[in-house]
């Protein structure tokens, strides 16, 4: 895979034109249409949404020092459309990486995950636990209520164990995204500044948790106990292959060739397709597609004895039965 983790500054560059010029192109469009027709504007904020999803996985790359060859282009380019994407950089990177090393490891849960009980936890838990893990992961928590709270609310304080570079970038992006909303505000008028950035933060959000969710949600994924847990097991069967049509491919920057970035996140995005076709140990990743992807809505827990992500109307069929 190493020939495919070499960055190529031309394609870098071209995918940076290609996203950030029709993002800007679409937020000067829906102020040139907001005395036209407010309808217009949502549609056109609801394309945006789409190309902000692009905006975020250039971010990621760049949190992965993958995007660029250079470190400062990467720190420079991600902190910039981490503002856009209302993520504070280093300290998503640092974030994110825990994620990468614990992916699939059932005993380091809850860094960088959508929250995952197994069956025998869900059964030992109290009323309110149980009440408390379906409402998170009820779909309009997730792909509502959630991206918000995650996007606006969340990413604007650090975590604990965040170090000093963690903290200062989440300062920054803080004082970047204040300023940003004055100067916006006093372009569009308040109430329209805001409208629309909630549109598109909304969309794009739901859209990105929704993608993560299927990233790591279907019913074969992988989970192990930490002494059983295995990185390249994890990547290839943690991590799914999603196929999309093409324009949300594009729009989502190949990230469904998940199963890839997993086993290497060195790799950057417009290379991933690639490097999926080029190896016959990649063809034995079975595919989740648009269709199917809409059944891990029903996957709720994890049972440790079938190795399979089980809904709650199985657990409690098995329960009446004994089995």
């Amino acid at each position: 895979m190493a020939k495919f983790q070499r960055p190529a500054p031309l394609r870098a560059n071209w995918q940076l034109a290609n996203t950030l010029t029709p993002y800007a192109a679409l937020w000067l469009l829906m102020y040139l249409t907001l005395g036209v027709s407010i309808w217009l504007t949502l549609g056109l904020a609801l394309m945006a949404a789409g190309f902000l999803v692009r905006v975020f996985i250039i971010f990621h790359d760049c949190t992965h020092g993958s995007f660029f060859a250079s470190k400062r282009a990467n720190s420079v380019v991600g902190f910039a459309t981490g503002v856009l994407a209302f993520t504070p950089f280093a300290h998503w990177r640092w974030e994110h990486a825990r994620h990468h090393a614990s992916s699939g490891d059932l005993d380091r849960r809850g860094v960088g995950d959508v929250s995952t009980m197994t069956v025998d936890e869900y059964v030992r838990a109290s009323i309110w636990e149980r009440i408390r893990y379906r409402t998170m992961r009820n779909p309009i928590t997730l792909f509502v209520f959630a991206p918000l709270l995650l996007f606006l609310v969340r990413q604007r304080f650090s975590s604990m164990g965040a170090g000093q570079p963690e903290r200062r970038s989440v300062l920054w992006t803080n004082l970047c995204l204040l300023s940003t909303a004055v100067i916006l505000s006093g372009v569009y008028g308040w109430q329209a500044y805001l409208f629309i950035q909630l549109v598109i933060l909304g969309v794009s959000g739901a859209a990105g948790v929704w993608l993560f969710y299927v990233q790591h949600q279907f019913e074969d994924v992988y989970w192990e106990r930490g002494g059983d847990w295995d990185f390249v097991e994890a990547a290839l069967k943690g991590s799914s292959f999603y196929r999309l049509p093409k324009v949300l491919q594009w729009l989502s920057g190949n990230i469904g060739y998940h199963h890839v970035h997993h086993l290497s996140a060195r790799i950057p995005n417009y290379r991933l397709e690639t490097c999926h076709r080029s190896d016959p140990l990649f063809s034995s990743v079975k595919p989740v597609t648009l269709r199917s992807s809409l059944r891990s809505l029903r996957l709720r827990l994890w049972d440790e004895d079938a190795q399979r992500l089980v809904g709650f109307r199985e657990v409690r069929d098995s329960r009446r039965t004994g089995s």
